[in-house]
């Protein structure tokens, strides 16, 4: 391992309770600010994550010491970049159960996965010879996602149906707020080509039983897609153990930085299917009539690609590593109860998703009676209390719980039972602010 790849630990790593996160507080320089005189409370991390110090440190760090292009000088920076950023692909690898060459780089988990969609579109064109034939799709084939995915993993395949052809089904969410598995039996089958779909709901906080799921869809040989940005940051998560072919996540939903995120393929479909993005640094030989282009990853990562976000997500994996993702998970799903709970005990408060009692992340979203969520939202913030509102780039989900938009708080490891209370405390409020 290289010396980029140094940092200090957490200010609290193994169990955490109340006192454990009050000492992580101190790694993250945005929580000592105040938001209308009130002390910042962040619970709009399934947005958006907080950077802890470490982080920071590292990519300043990378910019300070070791600037330059990646896999294209022999002189001495270039090396240390080069290996800073390959250091960093095995790190992120690591911590989701893969195999380095897995891992492709990509903007966000929204470009992940286009890439793949648009990758299984050439293929379908005819590109990537005999060994991308098995990718083709067309007339009579199917793809199958569900009723409850981000508009990132619903859209590309709506789009890649319209390119190629093929149908475009859906998995319906069931009325306990978790997906109807029932239905799937009879969504996926012989004709289903790709089932892609969330592993926890960014709305419900739901986690979906990706065991299941898999099983179905190899019953029929279809390719799986996860979509596994609310789950990477918050869940032990091992793409390897939990069977599925693609999966998508970003850097900025734990800890790291914004601009990156990755696209997890197993290594021998990688190797098979053709590129999306071209250009350079991606090729072997190439003259005025052709192109051939290298092993995977770097396939699929034509360009100047983002050194400095890499070394930072590697130092924000190290940063939950050092803290234990048992451990993050187990308080994450102490916030989450205690969040559903108090949500489900307010008067004019409707609580989406599963009830309260049931598995879930920690987050969760409401609708209050009465009340606009972007007005909830406001009075909240002049509280100090961040959360997020809209249809959180889900409106098929919202049109299925009869709403078009709610109001969602997501906690994460610099969050305390404190911080919860008093968003329920003013989330209480809101109906007789407005007269209600």
């Amino acid at each position: 391992m290289s010396d980029a790849t140094t940092q200090t630990l957490p200010s609290a790593t193994g169990p955490l309770d109340d006192a454990a996160v009050a000492q992580l507080k101190h790694d993250f320089p945005i929580l000592n600010r105040t938001v209308d005189g009130q002390r910042l409370v962040y619970l709009d991390t399934g947005a958006t994550s907080q950077n802890p110090t470490q982080v920071l440190d590292a990519e300043r760090e990378y910019y300070e010491r070791r600037n330059s292009a990646v896999h294209r000088g022999a002189h001495s920076l270039a090396v240390e970049a080069t290996d800073a950023f390959e250091d960093a692909r095995e790190t992120i690898a690591g911590f989701v159960g893969a195999q380095t060459e897995e891992i492709v780089w990509t903007s966000n988990a929204t470009e992940a996965l286009n890439l793949l969609s648009y990758s299984l579109s050439n293929a379908s064109a005819g590109l990537g010879g005999a060994e991308a034939a098995r990718f083709a799709l067309g007339p009579g084939d199917e793809i199958v996602t569900t009723e409850m995915e981000h508009h990132a993993n619903l859209i590309p395949w709506q789009q890649l149906a319209a390119r190629t052809g093929a149908t475009l089904r859906y998995v319906p969410l069931g009325e306990d707020g978790l997906l109807d598995y029932e239905a799937a039996e009879d969504v996926i089958g012989p004709a289903t080509r790709i089932v892609a779909f969330t592993h926890v709901s960014n709305v419900l906080g739901s986690i979906t039983d990706v065991d299941r799921l898999v099983a179905l869809a190899r019953r029929h040989d279809a390719l799986t897609v996860l979509d596994a940005c609310q789950s990477v940051p918050h869940l032990p998560v091992n793409f390897a153990r939990l069977g599925v072919d693609f999966a998508a996540f970003s850097g900025h939903k734990m800890l790291g930085p914004t601009g990156i995120g990755a696209l997890y393929g197993r290594r021998e479909l990688l190797r098979d299917l053709p590129p999306f993005l071209t250009g350079g640094s991606m090729i072997t030989r190439v003259t005025m009539e052709e192109a051939e282009f290298m092993e995977p990853p770097m396939k699929f990562e034509a360009g100047t690609q983002r050194v400095s976000q890499a070394v930072a997500w590697a130092a924000a994996v190290r940063y939950l590593e050092a803290i234990g993702m048992d451990h993050v998970a187990a308080w994450e799903a102490s916030l989450g109860h205690r969040l559903a709970e108090g949500v489900a005990a307010i008067e004019g408060v409707r609580l989406l998703g599963p009830e309260a009692g049931r598995e879930r992340a920690g987050l969760v979203s409401l609708s209050v009676d009465g009340v606009h969520p972007h007005d909830v939202g406001q009075l909240l913030d002049t509280r100090g209390i961040a959360v997020r509102v809209g249809h959180h780039c889900a409106q098929p989900l919202h049109r299925a719980l009869g709403i078009t938009a709610s109001t969602r708080a997501s906690a994460y490891i610099y969050n305390t039972t404190d911080d919860v209370d008093r968003f329920l405390e003013h989330l209480a409020g809101v109906r007789g602010f407005f007269g209600l």
